[in-house]
């Protein structure tokens, strides 16, 4: 009996050591590692290995949104590759480029086979590419298709949101947001020839507020999630947008701005985001003729300062950022004074003396 006993002990001592050691079922689905925001130790060591980035916001001349640059009807390599050309006549190195999930919905396979002719077009002339995941500007409805004609004298007439008002009626696509920005991210998370990942342009735009705050911060966590080599950013654009420009801030990776003020203004915004921050500035939107917003001034200060410059625009084109914010010309006449861009479409620009300004900067000259 007592050798039955025995027997029956250890064989419970060891039943139960063999479970303890099997994998536990879950009874719950595990959250997935996120990464922690770059330290200012790491945003410095990268930053430093980077030439000075000077480049514009880049659409081709041929298209009036991000539909129309993507879509594979009117995706167009030959006006890129002359426009980029023009680029790096002039030195710059960089472009900052936006993206659309629709045109990744409709077509995943050849939105990024675009995505990859793009840097293959870009990096042959020795330019870098910052893309644009989500944007809260100008008209709030898009469609697959044809997009619509340029309206005369009306500036970026034509430029869609991402997701724009489609998240507010339809919160359920939140989901599908998720697997276009993991995917995008997953699949060009270590290319070499991207230098940034600019998560959402000017959340809260259009009236949205704080309303854009969700996606914001499920933007961060989804790209985190991925930890792509290349760092994470949403540039701070309207300090009225306290709850915003803090989280942008405090999650972005390295800091990047928008400033359309003249040279005093924009030097007040690099030291205020310099006493919030020790992390590198990039500019991502600068340039605007008629607020006092010029080359001659505000691009000397960033080449000084070390501060990544993109310009709003490089050549003239069906997006009519020719044209000011507020002041439409219905006629769609030629302006005096251009608001955004450099070049016209046949590479001629619109003011030698800034662009002798650029090369002079950049080492062309």
């Amino acid at each position: 009996m007592k050798k039955n006993l025995l027997s029956a002990v250890l064989m419970a001592i060891a039943i139960g050591f063999f479970s303890c050691n099997q994998p536990q079922k879950e009874n719950a689905k595990s959250e997935p590692a996120v990464r922690e925001v770059w330290t200012a130790e790491q945003a410095n060591a990268w930053y430093n290995g980077l030439d000075w980035l000077r480049g514009s916001d880049f659409i081709p001349s041929t298209a009036i949104n991000q539909l129309e640059m993507w879509q594979a009807e009117t995706f167009d390599p030959g006006t890129i590759d002359r426009e980029l050309g023009y680029a790096e006549g002039i030195g710059f190195n960089s472009m900052r480029v936006y993206l659309h999930h629709l045109a990744w919905q409709i077509d995943t396979t050849g939105f990024k086979n675009r995505m990859k002719q793009y840097l293959d077009i870009a990096d042959k002339h020795g330019i870098s590419t910052l893309f644009v995941f989500f944007d809260d500007c100008w008209n709030p409805t898009y469609q697959a298709g044809k997009q619509p004609e340029p309206k005369p004298g009306i500036h970026n007439s034509g430029w869609v949101r991402d997701p724009g008002d489609s998240i507010h009626i339809n919160p359920d696509m939140i989901g599908l947001l998720e697997k276009y920005v993991k995917d995008i991210l997953t699949s060009f998370g270590n290319d070499k020839r991207i230098v940034l990942w600019d998560l959402y342009n000017e959340p809260g735009n259009s009236g949205y507020g704080n309303k854009s705050m969700p996606l914001l911060k499920k933007v961060f966590e989804w790209g985190r999630e991925i930890n792509p080599s290349q760092p994470l950013s949403a540039g701070v654009w309207n300090w009225d947008l306290k709850e915003l420009s803090d989280y942008q801030i405090k999650n972005s990776d390295v800091i990047t701005y928008h400033n359309y003020g003249d040279s005093i203004n924009h030097k007040w915004y690099i030291d205020t985001l310099r006493s919030l921050s020790q992390k590198p500035l990039i500019c991502t939107e600068y340039m605007a003729r008629t607020r006092n917003s010029l080359f001659k001034d505000i691009l000397p200060i960033l080449e000084r300062e070390h501060i990544g410059a993109y310009n709003w625009g490089l050549v003239s084109g069906k997006t009519n950022t020719i044209y000011a914010w507020d002041t439409p010309m219905p006629d769609g006449a030629e302006p005096k004074l251009w608001f955004h861009d450099i070049f016209r479409k046949d590479g001629t620009p619109y003011d030698q003396e800034e662009v002798d300004v650029i090369k002079k900067l950049t080492g062309k000259q």
